[in-house]
């Protein structure tokens, strides 16, 4: 097979999957650009929304920045970075394990309870709103959630399986 067959694209691109690709990235930013306009309302100016997602996704729980990065979908130098500077601004909590020292544990100070607690009632408020202002009930969010899912599964199988 000549090079230049080889880099022709198989297949026409579903303008479909473009725009689902396009929506993803668009509505990520908005999800920071809303936690961000709630830091702002709080006066919780020294935090990112990056960061106030963290802590979110820390909650009540006692873990490692390996963990916060496989669970959270993190990049790695991200989470240290972030990491660091919520344990310099006191949000978080940084433990070496007794029984392995290259172990870092992370929890929540009060202060990073506090963010989690408001970020926690920013969702409670809009989850409530979804229908009456959104009009989205809970079967479409419910469908939505699992074609992502299914999304989320078909990009899991592409890297492992190299689709």
């Amino acid at each position: 097979m000549a090079l230049a067959e080889s880099l022709k694209p198989a297949a026409e691109t579903r303008t479909d999957y473009l725009e689902l690709l396009q929506r993803v990235e668009r509505l990520h930013r908005q999800l920071l650009d809303v936690v961000k306009d709630e830091l702002d309302r709080e006066h919780l100016r020294e935090l990112t929304s990056v960061q106030a997602l963290l802590i979110y996704n820390i909650g009540d729980q006692v873990l490692t920045a390996g963990e916060l990065k496989s669970r959270g979908h993190y990049l790695g130098s991200n989470v240290s970075y972030n990491l660091k500077k919520l344990v310099d601004l006191g949000f978080v909590n940084q433990e070496r394990s007794n029984n392995d020292r290259r172990t870092v544990r992370i929890s929540l100070t009060e202060a990073g309870r506090d963010v989690s607690d408001r970020l926690s009632g920013l969702f409670a408020r809009q989850s409530h709103a979804l229908e009456p202002s959104g009009g989205l009930n809970t079967a479409t969010v419910e469908a939505t959630n699992v074609a992502l899912d299914r999304l989320e599964r078909f990009w899991t199988d592409h890297i492992r399986f190299r689709l």
